[in-house]
């Protein structure tokens, strides 16, 4: 950490325990934002930084995305001194003859996105955004509004924003499309996959767009009383079960699981619990639902987050492009008031009045077949053990989706360099390569078992090797077998978790024949091979730096060899904790492969990520 956190983050002196503490949260975020909001109020433009959008989208973006958390606000009664320059921003924007006209589109595009919160905002507080405005600036509004809506959408949470729109237009009695709304709701449909959990679209992967999204979406749909009863059920028990998974993706300091794509959305992550309250699903005790919900933004207040004038950076545990995805802009992180839904309820909401209470207690492992991860909560962290899902059209969709395994408190890297086997940090993967130069690491795989609490998948770097591998919970401990068949000689490289690089480099770092391992001031990881053959070499790796979400500066233990044409058996065993505790203990031997083997045979289950059909 080179950056104080109170330099770097509104939140850091808020102790984030009352309703009071939350509204003053978002107040103070919000407000680094107003010195840059446009003459016309229609543009909040805060870097010259670009997305795969133009700038008017990206300009709407930092408008329209704080209206996530200020609507709410001011529905459960809150002030806010800028409603007058949040009007004056809607009739501009959607006025064709104005300079500051958020355009016009012809497709899939961004402003799709950015007109769920407009409709959100119509529908919770039409007093204040919709009312005050001169007929002419409504007329302009309902219609861009419309025109947005009336375009293809993706095919996946994007729907919802659809639908958002038409909730807004209904309530202040505009005319919208119901046939197209229901037919949105029924293609959402596809996506369920059982037990809570959905996939984002036909695709293969399942991440937080199932909490921050499709849940967020569906209470809020649910709550507001339209549409079909029916559905509204189903959106209500789908909640329920999904919370009784889901809160295993949270540690006991409130960090949850760094897994998949758009994390610069950050504390978009306590949005779930927090659409729980806004709907009446007690889903888990109140307490507890509350606990996780201020755990988690306390959790974000001792990062430095924004930049010394208070506005959120692109990036997850301090500014970092590299990390970020193509369609984030630098109003991209306001997604991030989503997760101020519960201040449009009152004191007297039995969220509010609970007693914030811990996590309940856990099983040492829990698998979850939808997302192909066996949960293994430790000491101020939780592990997910992957089968490794895909994307495929993403930067560093395979570090995000295909490691082995991910935490809350270490998060993940990704790489600066892929045509420099040497540099790799390769945190959870399992690097190989034919040239010493250029490598490959798990994309996607042929195959994705569970069996109890055991994971297997079969992959190819390329098309002529294939990697088998089973990963075992042993906690704290887990464990790795690869079996590769190459035709040709490669070297390899095997990846631990990253941990936080002191200044002055003055951990305590052991490389050895088969083990190494690095003791820092906060934590401590290890890797220790447990291959039959001869040891790999141990190696601690100084990783790149701004390649791990969490902490810029990282050391990665490692274990390099070679492997020879024919067929290989690789194992290791991987463990990361925080320094101060209980001595770990020594890694734990590696199962017979034929006892694995048997066992995914007779018991195996297709993890659903990875086999959502792609059409």
């Amino acid at each position: 950490m080179t950056i104080d956190p109170a330099d770097a983050n509104p939140l850091h002196a808020n102790p984030l325990l009352t309703r009071a503490d939350i509204e003053r949260a978002l107040h103070d975020l919000f407000a680094p934002l107003r010195p840059h909001f446009s003459p016309g109020g229609a543009r909040v433009r805060l870097n010259a930084a670009a997305a795969t959008f133009d700038r008017a989208a990206a300009d709407l973006e930092g408008f329209a995305r704080p209206l996530w958390g200020l609507a709410p606000l001011a529905a459960g009664g809150g002030e806010l001194e800028d409603w007058e320059v949040f009007r004056r921003g809607l009739a501009n924007g959607s006025d064709p003859a104005h300079p500051e006209y958020w355009g016009t589109i012809h497709g899939r595009d961004q402003r799709m996105v950015e007109m769920a919160p407009l409709g959100f905002a119509l529908r919770l507080i039409p007093e204040l955004v919709w009312e005050p405005l001169p007929a002419a600036a409504r007329k302009n509004l309902a219609a861009y509004m419309r025109h947005v809506a009336a375009h293809d959408h993706a095919p996946n949470n994007w729907k919802f924003f659809r639908i958002f729109v038409d909730l807004g237009l209904r309530h202040v009695g505009e005319e919208f499309d119901q046939q197209l709304t229901d037919q949105f709701l029924d293609e959402l449909e596809a996506f369920y996959l059982g037990e809570g959990w959905y996939r984002d679209g036909k695709l293969r992967r399942v991440d937080h767009y199932v909490a921050f999204a499709i849940h967020f979406y569906s209470l809020i749909y649910a709550e507001l009383k339209v549409g079909n009863d029916e559905i509204r059920r189903r959106y209500r028990e789908r909640a329920t079960l999904f919370a009784r998974d889901f809160i295993n993706w949270f540690d006991e300091d409130g960090g949850t699981l760094a897994f998949g794509r758009s994390m610069t959305y950050r504390f978009a992550c306590a949005s779930f619990w927090g659409a729980l309250a806004f709907a009446g699903v007690e889903a888990l005790p109140w307490g507890v639902i509350k606990g996780l919900y201020l755990r988690h933004l306390r959790w974000w207040a001792r990062r430095p987050i924004a930049d010394r004038g208070g506005i959120l950076s692109v990036g997850y545990g301090y500014p970092n492009l590299f990390m970020s995805e193509s369609y984030n802009s630098a109003g991209s992180p306001y997604w991030a008031f989503k997760a101020f839904l519960p201040l449009a309820l009152p004191e007297t909401h039995p969220f509010w009045q609970a007693e914030e209470q811990p996590l309940p207690a856990r099983p040492a492992t829990l698998p979850l077949r939808h997302p192909g991860m066996v949960m293994m909560p430790t000491r101020g962290n939780v592990v997910a053990l992957s089968s490794g899902q895909e994307n495929l059209e993403m930067r560093f969709g395979a570090e995000k989706y295909s490691k082995f395994a991910y935490s809350s408190r270490y998060g993940f890297s990704v790489e600066a360099d892929d045509r420099n086997f040497s540099s790799l940090a390769a945190d959870n993967m399992l690097a190989l390569s034919d040239d010493g130069r250029h490598y490959r690491v798990r994309e996607t795989n042929e195959v994705a078992l569970i069996a109890g609490d055991r994971l297997f998948a079969r992959w190819r770097p390329w098309s002529d090797v294939a990697v088998e591998t089973w990963l075992v919970p042993a906690a704290p401990w887990h464990i790795r077998i690869h079996r590769i068949n190459t035709p040709r000689p490669l070297q390899t490289t095997e990846g631990g978790f990253a941990i936080s690089r002191a200044d002055g480099d003055e951990d305590h770092r052991t490389a050895e024949a088969g083990r190494a391992e690095i003791v820092g001031k906060s934590d401590r990881a290890a890797i220790v091979d447990l291959s039959p053959g001869a040891p790999r070499a141990g190696h601690v790796q100084p990783a790149l730096p701004n390649t791990n979400l969490i902490d810029a500066r990282t050391w990665v233990p490692q274990l390099r060899g070679a492997i020879p044409a024919g067929t290989t058996v690789l194992a290791a065993a991987v463990l990361a904790l925080p320094t101060g505790g209980p001595a770990a203990v020594a890694p734990p031997p590696p199962p017979e492969l034929a006892e694995l083997e048997r066992l995914f045979d007779e018991a195996g289950i297709e993890v659903s990520a990875i086999f959502a059909p792609t059409r």
